[in-house]
């Protein structure tokens, strides 16, 4: 891990011994043949450079998974959860494309202007060439690397692409939201192998999928492997093939129905992956990491380039609010990670941010950051594994209109365009975020503000308000004639 700059956070608390991770895990018996597990509290280095699957699904709700109580059904994704550490606060950025550049760089987004926003279709900009990614660093130590599913991270020229940014392979689409059988945008197609465009019929999700399977099929397992698998369910809109919708044929609601459907085509291309493990002989040595990129939409400004007709199908309770908001709904997501013998089944607490998983993953693999630039994670692997406490402080995210913080329990959310608010919650006592406690505690108010305001002193321009600039002020002249035919009052 590099040297952190001044305005990052500190280091974690914890670093445990060798001794303390054995003692830790001593414990830990193995219900059928009642052998001691020394390796759920191993140390990165004392294991086994593990496979890598990271599974990323696209705007899911908290509570839409079926080890979160829900009534969809994600038997495969429930089977990982039951065997490995559920994480309980696990955080992502509230949207889509800083999520996943802060999980290829381990740096928040706000660092390099991707901290508003997702990059539109239209947009030209992408994930700043000077980042050195999580592929690269992993294919530097012999890694092979892929991305199966969604990138989201650069379109408009080549060189923000997967295949120029540390992947041997790409398989899927460029930007954040595409019709699921058709793979088009706005009626362009966004469906590549690599650098090549691809014409090909079939719904997304099954098509990943298989390809993930064809490509574990063939994987040498000599090799370390590196699958980001990067769906594009249950993002809008909510389609799904009919023998999936006939599954929820008890659900009314349409939008509801068809969001189901989605989650569990999602679980059964999952099930499929991980049967391709086995088979290969590769699931003992699998590092499996699985969250949602951004809390479930609850509001249709930040449902996507689409129109969506009535309600949001979502569900994030106990969380407040969803994607695009810095309360906890937006931002605390469905999370897991799942290593036979490596990581200790139950209820992992500790707070981790995506940010977290470069380094971590970095660590496990034996590579090198040296080429990183200051990293705000760090190797959150024992709380991963054993459970102990993870990160003392989160930054939800910094922009010129609004920032949050957590330090410890506490959680400042400060909206500063006008009018303003500040709000304070104790989310140990408070995970709804339903009583602000701002007044009670000024002085911490105060504190925990002028953490924000070092942060945002620190922050690249977002790159989304200068592009949205840019193409309002290059758009064509709007005639009066033009004017009143959009509002529906031009003459006859």
């Amino acid at each position: 891990m590099t040297d952190r700059d001044a305005s990052s956070p500190p280091a974690l608390s914890f670093a445990p011994s060798r001794r303390d991770v054995l003692a830790s895990g001593a414990g830990f018996l193995a219900a059928v043949s009642g052998l001691s597990l020394l390796a759920s509290g191993a140390r990165a280095q004392n294991a086994p450079r593990p496979h890598i699957l990271y599974i990323m699904a696209d705007d899911l709700g908290f509570a839409d998974v079926g080890f979160h109580g829900s009534d969809i059904r994600t038997p495969h994704i429930d089977a990982l959860a039951a065997g490995g550490a559920k994480l309980s606060q696990f955080y992502t950025q509230p949207l889509c494309t800083p999520t996943r550049a802060a999980l290829m760089t381990g740096r928040y987004p706000m660092r390099y202007g991707l901290q508003v926003g997702v990059i539109p279709s239209g947009a030209h900009y992408g994930l700043a060439t000077d980042e050195f990614l999580l592929p690269q660093a992993l294919r530097e130590v012999g890694y092979r690397t892929a991305l199966v599913g969604k990138w989201h991270l650069g379109h408009a020229d080549r060189k923000y692409w997967p295949r120029q940014r540390g992947f041997d392979y790409f398989y899927g689409p460029l930007v954040g939201e595409i019709e699921h059988f058709k793979h088009e945008a706005h009626g362009v197609t966004d469906w590549y192998r690599d650098n090549a465009l691809l014409k090909e019929e079939g719904y997304d999700t099954e098509l990943f999928g298989a390809d993930a399977v064809r490509l574990i099929g063939g994987h040498d397992p000599k090799t370390p492997l590196f699958l980001y698998l990067a769906f594009t369910a249950p993002h809008t809109p909510y389609q799904a093939p009919q023998h999936y919708l006939d599954q929820y044929a008890g659900i009314a609601d349409p939008q509801r129905r068809a969001y189901a459907a989605m989650i569990t085509a999602m679980d059964t291309q999952i099930g499929k992956v991980m049967a391709a493990l086995e088979a290969r002989g590769l699931r003992e040595n699998t590092l499996i990491v699985f969250h949602s990129d951004n809390g479930g939409t609850r509001n249709k400004l930040f449902a996507g380039e689409g129109a969506v007709a009535g309600d949001l199908p979502p569900n994030n309770t106990p969380l407040r609010e969803g994607k695009g908001s810095l309360y906890e709904g937006g931002t605390r997501v469905v999370a897991l990670a799942n290593w036979p013998g490596r990581i200790a089944p139950g209820t992992a607490d500790g707070v981790m941010h995506v940010v977290d998983m470069l380094p971590t993953l970095a660590k496990l693999a034996g590579a090198q950051l040296g080429k990183a630039k200051p990293l705000d994670g760090a190797d959150v692997w024992p709380a991963l594994a054993t459970g102990r406490p993870g990160r003392a402080e989160v930054l939800y995210n910094v922009e010129p209109t609004q920032g949050a913080v957590r330090e410890g329990d506490w959680k400042l959310v400060w909206h500063v365009a006008l009018p303003p608010k500040v709000e304070l919650f104790d989310l140990a006592k408070d995970p709804s975020e339903s009583t602000d406690l701002s007044a009670a505690h000024p002085d911490k108010v105060a504190q925990m503000q002028q953490r924000v305001v070092e942060f945002a002193r620190t922050m690249a321009p977002p790159l989304f308000y200068s592009a949205a600039l840019k193409s309002t002020l290059s758009a064509p002249l709007s005639t009066p004639g033009e004017a009143l035919y959009e509002m529906g009052l031009e003459n006859d």
